[in-house]
């Protein structure tokens, strides 16, 4: 970690092991994100230009406080799992990390969807991009919630960074994302793949919820 600190730039590239290395550190590789798609986060997170909203907590929640700490930037990051929300707020305070806000609040049913509980009327408008990362697969209607709940929070040209691409479930929502946005979207990554698309420049109305 103290490498990280020192030089987030150089510990993204590819020639570098400090991600990898940080991953074994975590000690949660079964579920954490691997390089390719931590690596991704962080470099869009380098050029961010405007508040990033997370949907799952981890590792990456480190990383990317870390990063926006030193660009004078803020994270949002969303967890429904209390005991692991005080593992990720732990490591913040340890490594003195104050620019990541963790919202730990239950899972809210929406209907013809389960997805986070964000405080809407205490966060920023105008995130420039989302690591998307959760709820769980088995979540009712897994990562769809996003964009109804949180598009009007979302600047036009804003990025989502939507990891496990090799799942099915992850393939749909990102096209039905993409249908209801008018937009495309990019699969990139080979060992585990991820998903980008973009808030396209044009305001389009979505049902409040």
């Amino acid at each position: 970690m103290k490498r990280f600190l020192r030089d987030p730039g150089l510990s993204i590239t590819e020639r570098s092991s400090v991600l990898s290395d940080l991953i074994y550190g975590w000690g949660n590789e079964d579920w954490s994100a691997l390089e390719e798609y931590l690596q991704g986060c962080l470099q869009h997170a380098q050029r961010a230009e405007g508040p990033i909203l997370e949907c799952g907590t981890g590792l990456s929640t480190i990383l990317l406080g870390a990063i926006s700490q030193q660009r004078g930037n803020v994270v949002w990051s969303l967890e429904h799992h209390p005991l692991w929300g005080e593992k990720v707020a732990s490591a913040l305070e340890r490594y003195g990390i104050s620019s990541a806000h963790l919202c730990i609040r239950p899972l809210k049913d929406y209907g013809s969807f389960t997805w986070y509980d964000p405080p809407l009327d205490s966060m920023p408008d105008g995130f420039s991009m989302v690591v998307c990362d959760g709820p769980p697969g088995d979540t009712k209607g897994g990562r769809y919630g996003l964009l109804p709940v949180m598009r009007s929070k979302l600047k036009p040209g804003a990025a989502i960074l939507l990891d496990d691409a090799s799942r099915e479930q992850e393939k749909k929502i990102a096209a039905r994302w993409a249908g209801e946005l008018r937009t495309n979207y990019d699969t990139l990554g080979s060992r585990k793949p991820y998903i980008v698309l973009r808030i396209p420049n044009v305001n389009q109305q979505m049902t409040p919820y």
